[in-house]
């Protein structure tokens, strides 16, 4: 894994191309026929150098394997190619990341994870799975991962967690003026919404779009939220342009809609929203969506007493992923990197 050295590297490296000694000069020379040299093959190579741990190429492609599937589907011999190229790099990134914080949880001299923790984490994966051995480890098999380097990846992420836990998390504070803050912003954006009624424009996308793809649909979205906002008429767009046949014809109009029925992040732009008020392009499974508010139901809203520990969460929970940026960012500051893709 990626804590093999580089002096390991160095020594296989040299004792592969260590030269014969020569023949002493008084030793008949060998008359034995030459014999042809072996064509050299490369079995793995080094991808990226951490400090003084490495990544191999090997390595690189088990972290990518859950990627692929998603690759397979497109077309364009060339936009798959480019794709993979880019998805090797952004999970390189993240595997040079995780070794930093792994390197930086070994020098705070934190508990380190036992074996114990990483059987409960695969007895856990098991039950939740329904799998009993043999399929767990035909499971990973299907993925190309061994059990060992499974155990090894758990316990990095184990690791990883525990050094942001140790590490960083002490680093966040959140303070009750902070809170009030928070809810103050909270109730001006939902102002106690109890359900909305929603109508969308759906701008479907191809199952695996390309990039060229994607920006014309988000160019499309932008026309028709401007042209919203410049007077014309949503429901007359939304059976022009809109790709969702059981809604056209009604305008976009998907009803009174209440909290928990949509997506979360897509229940947090229509719940802000104001009557009268379009938004979009919104990003969905398959499709881009413009939503446009009619009307709003409101309730009474909990107090700041009653939502104080949810709120509390949901700051520390930005604030970790704030300050573990910072902190990943300076250790790569200090850290010696070079990637060889």
């Amino acid at each position: 894994m990626l804590t093999r050295t580089l002096a390991l590297v160095l020594t296989l490296t040299a004792a592969a191309v260590v030269p014969a000694v020569a023949q002493p000069a008084d030793k008949p020379a060998d008359k034995r026929p030459a014999v042809a040299a072996r064509p050299a093959y490369v079995v793995d190579r080094v991808v990226a150098v951490i400090n003084s741990a490495i990544v191999l190429d090997s390595e690189l492609t088990v972290q990518l394997t859950p990627y692929e599937d998603d690759l397979v589907g497109i077309d364009d011999a060339k936009e798959r190619a480019r794709r993979r190229e880019k998805l090797r790099a952004q999970v390189l990134d993240e595997m040079i990341n995780e070794e930093l914080i792994i390197e930086a949880f070994d020098d705070a001299n934190l508990e380190e994870i036992s074996a114990k923790e990483v059987d409960q984490i695969i007895r856990d994966t098991k039950e939740d799975n329904k799998l009993d051995d043999a399929t767990f480890q035909q499971a990973l098999a299907a993925q190309g991962v061994t059990l060992a380097q499974y155990r090894t990846n758990v316990k990095r992420q184990l690791t990883r967690v525990r050094a942001m836990k140790m590490l960083v998390a002490p680093k966040v504070n959140v303070t009750d003026d902070e809170i009030r803050a928070h809810y103050d912003q909270m109730m001006r954006r939902s102002d106690g919404v109890a359900k909305v009624h929603l109508a969308h424009i759906q701008l479907s996308l191809p199952d695996r779009p390309t990039d060229a793809e994607l920006a014309a649909a988000r160019a499309k979205a932008a026309d028709i939220v401007n042209r919203v906002k410049a007077g014309e008429e949503f429901g007359k767009l939304a059976a022009e342009f809109s790709d969702d046949a059981a809604t056209k014809t009604l305008g976009g109009d998907l009803g009174w809609i209440e909290r928990g029925l949509l997506e979360p992040a897509w229940e947090q732009i229509a719940f802000g929203m104001q009557p009268k008020e379009v938004r979009g392009p919104v990003t969905g499974p398959r499709s881009l969506e413009v939503f446009y508010v009619l009307e709003v139901q409101r309730t009474e809203t909990k107090t700041l007493e009653q939502l104080k520990d949810q709120l509390k969460m949901e700051l520390q929970q930005r604030g970790m992923q704030k300050a573990t940026q910072t902190w990943v960012d300076e250790l790569r500051k200090k850290a010696y990197i070079e990637v060889k893709l």
